[in-house]
């Protein structure tokens, strides 16, 4: 709830995302117009932050353009992001590997759409396995958040941040077309100013406008040709996604502990199964809802114990079955776990999801 000094705004949740990063002291945008993402960069281009906080805001040729110079402004140190939605992020997919084992922090938003290939500009889930498993190419791990509200997609954008620069590496805020682009009444973060260059080269000690122990140039790079050194540094890589494991995972669990079954849902998809939860409750089904609010790392040891003694889990989402697999794999006990899903962009109905859930009883 809202104090009496924070304004309440009404906005979409692009909208909020834009404002948010205005706010967060982000250095740079850069990205390409896709919908149904389009209002981020048309909401930076409205409201023109290079007159007021400095920041640079670009539309790129292309989503290979655009996360590429992501690349090189976070490459120094400066807090850049891009956005775009599931075809688009395809393309960034090769940026992000490289920005991963290049160690460089970034944010992408990828506000979901129904497909495969071009597919429609109707709402999916169906981006869950390209966020968490990592699209391109190696061993590498994106941290991912999935916002569930307006609230949330501006309330990311910082968090998101400061996870990619405490770990150096990406992350992404996983919405999809329904998130953003409803409206919904939204407190907005306080501004917080624009890291100074001094303060740059204090925080990213690493980054490519420092200097290394013997004052060399710092040089940010993906590229090993040595095998054994190439191994070092992906052992390395895979200690830190440890850590982030171990203390970066967050969820949400309602009407969970005297519940008999579970929902899991992430997203839209956890919105529109709080009405199925409530219909079943009205006719004496005790039914709770999990949600997973990073989809990686994925809460598998809080799924596991909040799962414990259940009767049955139905796995809710806007696509042909891609979170399941990480439910069957955190929850071990005998529990009947289903999936209930909606293709190509169309969005289940809360009846819908209370016919899949009675299947289980």
């Amino acid at each position: 709830m809202a104090t009496h000094n924070e304004e309440v705004t009404l906005m979409k949740g692009n909208e909020a995302i834009a404002r948010a990063a205005i706010r967060c002291g982000v250095d740079g945008f850069f990205g390409y117009p896709i919908t149904p993402q389009s209002e981020i960069i048309e909401t930076l281009a409205l409201d023109k932050p290079w007159e007021t906080t400095g920041m640079v805001v670009v539309q790129a040729e292309s989503e290979v353009a655009a996360i590429n110079m992501v690349y090189g402004a976070a490459g120094a140190g400066k807090k850049a992001f891009t956005s775009s939605s599931s075809p688009g992020v395809a393309l960034m997919q090769e940026g992000i590997s490289y920005m991963a084992g290049a160690e460089i922090p970034g944010v992408v938003v990828n506000v979901s759409r129904g497909g495969p290939g071009l597919g429609t500009i109707q709402p999916s889930q169906a981006d869950y396995l390209q966020a968490t498993r990592g699209g391109g190419n190696g061993d590498y791990k994106v941290i991912v958040l999935a916002p569930y509200s307006v609230q949330e997609m501006a309330d990311f954008v910082d968090i998101a941040f400061n996870l990619a620069f405490k770990y150096r590496m990406p992350a992404m805020i996983l919405s999809d077309g329904v998130i953003g682009q409803m409206m919904e009444p939204v407190v907005m973060p306080p501004y917080k100013p624009r890291r100074t260059e001094e303060e740059i080269r204090r925080e990213c000690p690493w980054a490519t406008m420092g200097r290394t122990a013997d004052r060399k140039p710092n040089i940010l790079t993906s590229l090993e040709l040595q095998a054994e050194v190439m191994e070092k540094h992906n052992i390395k890589l895979q200690e830190k996604y440890r850590k982030v494991e171990e203390a970066e995972v967050r969820y949400e669990a309602t009407d969970c502990d005297d519940a008999d079954y579970l929902i899991v849902a992430f997203g839209s998809a956890a919105r529109i199964a709080q009405k199925a939860i409530a219909d079943a409750r009205r006719d004496g089904v005790k039914v709770g809802l999990f949600r997973p609010i990073t989809l990686w790392p994925f809460p598998s040891k809080e799924l596991a114990e909040t799962a414990h003694g259940k009767k049955g889990i139905l796995v809710v989402e806007i696509n042909a079955g891609q979170m399941i697999q990480d439910v069957k794999l955190a929850v071990r006990d005998n529990i009947t776990i289903e999936h209930f899903g909606r293709l190509g962009g169309i969005l289940p109905e809360p009846n819908e999801i209370y016919k899949a859930l009675k299947n289980i009883f």
